[in-house]
């Protein structure tokens, strides 16, 4: 049935059921995937036999396309779980991507220091001139800010990471054929061009509610700690956070005014464990034994 290698037929496969490699694993580890029928399909991926038909008939269909080079006409590097090129603490999550897909400097990636800036998307001007001050230390130490290319938050620790001269990944809740928020479309384009934008989506997927969750995971998976600007107690920030728990990662949180609703989240987590920083240095001596630095 499928005459390719193992990352073609998972680039077929994912690019019409986008799962985790948990949920695709059980047919991937199969000794020959040529001989397997719908029903074998229905039950590895747990799928109605319609589904799996469909399936069945979609990678028939394409068993001689390269999805490759239709990537590499997009300019889309995809990168799956068996290439070297995946990030070493993304494999170790729960639930870690069947595929990436990147855009941009994929050497970014090899840069294994890298820190989440997340943050509420109703942020101030206070979030942007405490990024001003905390980043320089971190980015002349060759750290990469990783952030959801939302607004508010996401869009000044982008921003000013570029300012800076650093480097920065945007995490996508969709593909790459679309763009959202509209108003991002600059930078997107820009971070295309110098910096990376990765997704775990195959590129004709719109965003939708859902999948941004999914994207916090992946912001905490690919980073090695995470801090927190401004948010509210209830801000999808929060999901991040807990992903960050789930993996193991470092919470930094920056003190604010106790007046301002956007204090709750932050003085939280400060009540909780997490290291209050005011200083980018502060974050580069918890994170210099576990990245190694010297």
């Amino acid at each position: 049935m499928f005459e390719q290698s193992l990352k073609e037929f998972l680039l077929a496969l994912h690019y019409v059921m986008p799962a985790s490699i948990n949920r695709l694993w059980p047919l991937l580890s199969c000794e020959s995937l040529e001989k397997i029928s719908s029903m074998q399909l229905s039950k590895l991926l747990k799928i109605t036999p319609q589904k799996a038909l469909k399936l069945q008939h979609f990678l028939n269909a394409h068993r001689h396309f390269s999805f490759s080079s239709y990537y590499k006409q997009q300019k889309i590097i995809p990168i799956t779980f068996f290439d070297a090129a995946y990030p070493k603490n993304l494999r170790h999550i729960y639930d870690p991507p069947s595929v990436i897909y990147t855009k941009g400097n994929i050497n970014i990636l090899q840069n294994e220091r890298r820190i989440a800036v997340v943050g509420s998307r109703k942020a101030t001007q206070y979030s942007k001139d405490a990024l001003e001050h905390l980043l320089p230390p971190l980015l002349n130490e060759e750290f990469v800010v990783v952030s959801g290319l939302a607004r508010g938050a996401d869009k000044m620790a982008h921003d000013v990471t570029i300012t800076l001269g650093g480097a920065t990944i945007g995490v996508l809740g969709y593909g790459f054929q679309h763009v959202y928020p509209k108003e991002h479309e600059g930078l997107i384009k820009v971070m295309s061009q110098t910096q990376l934008l990765i997704s775990e989506y195959p590129p004709y997927m719109g965003p939708k509610k859902w999948q941004f969750p999914m994207r916090n995971r992946l912001i905490s998976g690919i980073s090695w700690g995470i801090l927190v600007t401004e948010a509210q107690k209830k801000s999808g920030t929060l999901s991040t956070v807990d992903y960050g728990l789930e993996h193991g990662r470092s919470i930094f949180v920056l003190p604010g005014n106790i007046l301002s609703p956007l204090s709750e989240l932050p003085h939280k987590l400060a009540s909780e464990g997490a290291t209050l920083v005011w200083n980018g240095s502060q974050i580069l001596e918890e994170m210099a034994d576990f990245l190694f630095l010297k």
